[in-house]
């Protein structure tokens, strides 16, 4: 098969409008060369789903099959498979190369069509295995690899005023997931059956506020019962029964960018060792919007709020972080990792920054009250303190339905 190519170039229609303004993404290539600058870089070679998506308005389907972009002085370039056919070149903002299956390895010759050996190139430590690592050295193998990948997480953090208007649009959706999901909820309903609901609400949503969009990954996990216990627990066949612990969590993903609405519901009542698990950790919900501002430090938030459940008696209960960043994010991709509201996280809150306040408890099942408790909202930091941009009921006075 030596005589079909290992790489091509496919460019199969007119490209698509894109998620942000020519300037917005020009901007973002502009930043990352002058991070290439700042550390000597000749060319960056970008493999995440989020990275990519970032710099290029591109969301890849891996499937298996290796991804990029390369970004030099003078080009950014996406790398895609032949199975995608010409939907890479009509979404990257660049150009863009496809490479075949008619060879072990083509992305390789891509990436040497792209960079000259004997560059100093950027790669994504926490996002290339080891073995594709070893291979990229072998395809350059007088080019010096160094990590990109910490440094570009912290650019992402400080959103742009486009990616605000798209974040607050996308949180905006979430409550129309979040409507869909209690209209939806009644004794006896499956789980899955009021993920459906929230899930097609949001992406008929989706598809009318961005009609130019591609629409993949929305999602919604609503957990009942025993289920609760666990944030990211899947969607199952069980029925709601009255009295149940209920999580709303509805996930819309426009353009690959997450925003999230999570609330507790009681199903039709609510005990009062329920109600008072619920009530304490609405107290700590409370206290953590007040603490995002500008200036306070991610683990400071974290100790603050350790103390009020500390006070409560449920420290012990308490389950993950109290929030983190919001941008190019998704279930199995990404994460702003140096923007979590977590003890052993000193990031410093800025103006643009987006986070979320998500506090969680989770009561084992042989106790009163037994079940997870969870609120959430997004918060955009602002110059005076900050923005909550979710603004939906909660607590045991708005959400025991059905």
């Amino acid at each position: 098969m030596s005589e079909l190519p290992q790489i091509l170039e496919f460019p199969n229609g007119e490209p698509v409008p894109h998620t942000f303004s020519d300037a917005e993404m020009q901007r973002r290539i502009d930043n990352l060369r002058a991070l290439m600058d700042a550390r000597g870089l000749d060319a960056v070679l970008l493999t995440s789903y989020h990275n990519i998506n970032y710099h290029a308005d591109f969301l890849y389907c891996s499937f298996g099959r290796n991804y990029g972009l390369v970004v030099t002085r003078d080009g950014v370039t996406s790398i895609s498979a032949g199975i995608d056919g010409g939907q890479p070149y009509r979404r990257t903002f660049g150009a863009n190369l496809v490479y075949t299956d008619w060879h072990q390895d083509n992305f390789f010759a891509a990436v040497r069509r792209l960079i000259r050996d004997g560059s100093r190139v950027g790669i994504e430590f926490d996002a290339m295995t080891i073995e594709n690592q070893r291979k990229l050295q072998g395809t350059l193998p007088a080019s010096e690899l160094t990590d990109i990948g910490r440094p570009l997480m912290r650019v992402r953090m400080v959103k742009s005023d486009e990616e605000i208007r798209h974040i607050r649009e996308s949180a905006r959706i979430a409550n129309v997931g979040g409507r869909a999901c209690i209209d939806a909820i009644a004794v006896g309903v499956p789980e899955y059956e009021v993920a459906l609901a929230s899930t097609g609400a949001m992406v008929r949503e989706i598809a009318r506020t961005f009609p130019h969009g591609e629409l993949m990954d929305t999602w919604t996990w609503f957990q009942s019962g025993i289920n609760t216990d666990g944030a990211h627990n899947p969607v199952t066949t069980r029925a709601i029964e009255a009295g149940d612990v209920l999580s709303l969590n509805c996930f819309p993903m426009p353009a690959g960018y997450y925003t999230a609405l999570e609330r507790t519901l009681f199903a039709a009542h609510c005990d009062d060792a329920s109600r008072a698990m619920w009530a304490a950790n609405v107290e700590v919900f409370e206290a953590g919007r007040e603490l995002i501002r500008p200036g306070v430090r991610c683990c400071d938030i974290a100790r603050a709020l350790n103390d009020i459940y500390r006070r409560q008696g449920l420290l012990q209960y308490r389950s993950f972080g109290y929030g983190h960043s919001f941008g190019v994010l998704s279930h199995y991709y990404g994460r702003e990792a140096g923007l979590e509201l977590r003890e052993d996280v000193e990031t410093v809150l800025e103006p643009n920054m987006v986070v979320s306040m998500e506090p969680m408890i989770t009561i084992p099942a042989d106790q009163p009250g037994a079940g997870g408790y969870r609120e959430h909202d997004i918060l955009v930091v602002t110059a005076a303190g900050a923005e909550n941009i979710t603004n939906f009921p909660y607590g045991p006075e708005e959400l025991i339905v059905g």
